[in-house]
C-alpha cells in the first residue's frame, strides 16, 4: 500500500530500510502521470520497501530540506539518508530496478 508522507511522519517512516518518496503537487501535469506508476511500484515492493508520495504544497519544509525545486522528483531514502534522486517522469521498471539495487 502506498504511504502518504507528511512533515509529521517523514522522519519516522524513512528512518529504517529503503523508502521511495514521490515529491508531487496536484497542479503538476507530469506528476499526474507519475502517480499511478508509483502506486504500481508500491504494490510490487510491498513488504520490501516503503513507497509513497509527498505533496510539496502541503509539506514545504521537507521539500525545502531536500532542495526539491522541480517536480516530479523521486528521492530514494536508505536508513534515513538520501541514497538516490530522479528528476522528471520515471518508468515503473526503472524505479523497481533502482529500489532493488538498494535492498
Amino acid at each position: 500500500a502506498e504511504i502518504i508522507f507528511t512533515e509529521e511522519n517523514f522522519a519516522a517512516e524513512t528512518a529504517e530500510g529503503v523508502s521511495l518518496v514521490d515529491f508531487w503537487a496536484p497542479w503538476c501535469g507530469p506528476c499526474q502521470m507519475q502517480g499511478p506508476i508509483v502506486e504500481k511500484v508500491a504494490e510490487a515492493m510491498e513488504g520490501k520497501a516503503k513507497v509513497g508520495k509527498l505533496n510539496v504544497d502541503e509539506n514545504q519544509g521537507i521539500a525545502a530540506q531536500f532542495g526539491v525545486t522541480g517536480i516530479p522528483t523521486i528521492i530514494i531514502m536508505k536508513d534515513g539518508a538520501e541514497a538516490d534522486r530522479l528528476v522528471g517522469l520515471q518508468a515503473e521498471d526503472q524505479l523497481l530496478a533502482k529500489l532493488n539495487g538498494f535492498l
